[in-house]
């Protein structure tokens, strides 16, 4: 996820904040100030409803996370690899390497999430209801009530069965038991999310159209979302099963032109963009890959800056490149391409560089092996294949929480 700032670790999993959730914050600190708890408990001094505001969206921002770390460690506990965690403003992507490896393990992986986001709402509710019985009146049992009724509802949105929420997951764990076709359950489950999130589109516009006012738009947002994310991943399942078998050797462009990572911008300008027709150049020492350098990154270097910038500041650098074996099945390398290297794996054997996989050399082996696509077979026999992940609307995984 892109415009992201990192805040260090947690539980081993890098933990990062895109800048996306600054405003959803204001919208949620602001609401609460300068409306819900100034009709709820008039009286008080302004910055007494700015404090509880900003106090209660804190915590809750810190509920996010606890769900999202929650997913992480249960899925490293299943032997899934999670590469890390963002906070955006529909709420939180765990992102793992890979599927769970049962429905065991993706029921586990999927219901932690909503489980402690329950566990919070009942805490924070009891905490509301033990101070209100104790006398006390205010902010800051409203503040309280709020935490816990959003988690609450944070857990029911989540369940809901429908990709890519952590429903969906558990519904696709559910299908998978039942019908042993892993395949299969994944594209009931996003077909599943495609309902929902038209039904909340068109509950979305109908609050509107009844002058609710901005709560319907979002709820459309959010619905929108939701099919768009749910139509992603039955594609991605689509493509799998399409891809089921091929290995990396047998899409990679085998022996790419490489660069050196000490020569300048405008040496690269001058000596590969206008001989080579590349888009994405690995760069090298000896030929062990140290980093990879795309037009995009090039072009972002200022021009008063190109004849002083080596590629080696631009590059994606080594410890961030996406690498593959040639004998590596195809489906396994496909959720590591977002990465770091504009969606492309250096392909390595021995340490040595032989070749690189980039969008269209995935593109053509799809045409191969979709029927009715260029070079395809004519009957071609696809197996079906173990299929790949913001939290609360869930896969990365997303989590409308």
């Amino acid at each position: 996820m892109v415009a992201s700032f990192r805040l260090g670790k947690v539980a081993g999993v890098p933990v990062a904040v895109n800048w996306s959730v600054l405003v959803i914050f204001a919208l949620l600190a602001g609401g609460l100030s300068v409306g819900q708890f100034p009709r709820a408990y008039p009286g008080q001094p302004g910055w007494a409803y700015w404090l509880a505001g900003i106090a209660a969206a804190i915590v809750f921002f810190f509920g996010l996370l606890a769900h999202e770390v929650s997913h992480a460690i249960i899925a490293k506990r299943n032997g899934v690899a999670v590469r890390g965690i963002t906070l955006w403003m529909f709420g939180g992507v765990a992102e793992l390497e890979g599927e769970a490896p049962n429905p065991g393990a993706e029921l586990r992986i999927a219901g932690i999430g909503p489980l402690v986001s329950l566990v919070t709402g009942i805490i924070f509710t009891a905490v509301a209801i033990g101070i209100r019985a104790a006398g006390q009146h205010g902010l800051v049992v409203g503040a309280f009530g709020w935490l816990g009724g959003i988690n609450l509802a944070l857990a029911i949105f989540n369940v809901l069965p429908a990709a890519p929420l952590d429903g969906g997951r558990l519904l696709r764990s559910l299908l998978w038991k039942w019908r042993g076709d892993r395949s299969w359950a994944v594209v009931a489950s996003a077909r599943a999310g495609r309902v929902l999130g038209w039904l909340l589109v068109a509950l979305g516009l109908w609050q509107f159209i009844r002058g609710v006012g901005i709560a319907g738009l979002w709820l459309a947002l959010i619905g929108w979302f939701v099919i768009s994310a749910a139509t992603a991943e039955e594609r991605q399942e689509t493509m799998g099963r399409a891809l089921s078998g091929v290995r990396v050797s047998g899409v990679m462009s085998p022996e790419p032109q490489t660069a050196s990572p000490d020569i300048t911008v405008s040496e690269f300008l001058e000596r590969y963009l206008f001989v080579y027709r590349h888009t994405a150049f690995p760069l090298v020492e000896g030929d062990q890959p140290v980093g990879l350098v795309t037009l995009d990154r090039v072009r972002g270097v200022p021009p008063e800056r190109r004849a002083t910038t080596t590629l080696r500041e631009v590059a994606c650098q080594r410890e961030q490149l996406v690498l593959a074996d040639p004998g590596e099945p195809l489906t396994d390398l496909l959720p590591r391409l977002d990465g770091c290297g504009d969606h492309r794996a250096l392909v390595v054997a021995e340490g040595h560089l032989v070749g690189i996989v980039s969008p269209s050399d995935i593109n053509r082996a799809l045409m191969r092996a979709t029927p009715g696509g260029p070079g395809a077979p004519a009957e071609p026999e696809v197996p079906p294949s173990p299929g790949a992940g913001p939290a609360g609307l869930g896969g990365g995984r997303p989590d409308g929480a």
